[in-house]
């Protein structure tokens, strides 16, 4: 991964055969980022896209074989305990463009994934929440 600070944000470049999740989970951590939001286009492979179903609490998953473009990622950063969670969702496009979204759980770089990062000056955290049994952002 490449990385330079721009401003109030940081621009990301990831680079093929580096995983997502992982990855920017890495460079959070190594950085001390607070929390943040962050948004992502590039392409990736094995993808693993998810829909939580609340009445059953448990995701609903699909792997994305071959190579996808990323047409769209968000999401955020905050922690639990010592270790920092990217909650990021996905828009992918396979190569007869039909799309599909989901909770990313995983997917591995093939070209590159352009990602800004925007941090924030607040330490957020995620808590166990009792209704879904998701850990969800700890607002005040």
């Amino acid at each position: 991964m490449k990385a330079v600070r721009n401003g109030s944000y940081w621009q990301l470049r990831l680079m093929p055969g580096e995983e997502i999740v992982e990855t920017l989970a890495g460079f959070v951590r190594s950085r001390r980022i607070k929390s943040a939001f962050l948004t992502a286009v590039g392409a990736a492979e094995n993808i693993a896209l998810g829909c939580f179903d609340p009445k059953t609490k448990v995701y609903h998953k699909r792997l994305f074989k071959g190579d996808h473009e990323i047409a769209a990622l968000v999401g955020n950063v905050a922690w639990v305990g010592k270790n920092p969670v990217c909650h990021i969702h996905a828009v992918i496009s396979t190569p007869r463009l039909a799309t599909y979204a989901g909770h990313l759980f995983c997917g591995t770089v093939t070209v590159t994934l352009e990602v800004a990062l925007v941090p924030g000056t607040r330490r957020l955290q995620r808590k166990p929440d009792p209704f879904s049994g998701l850990n969800l952002l700890a607002l005040p």
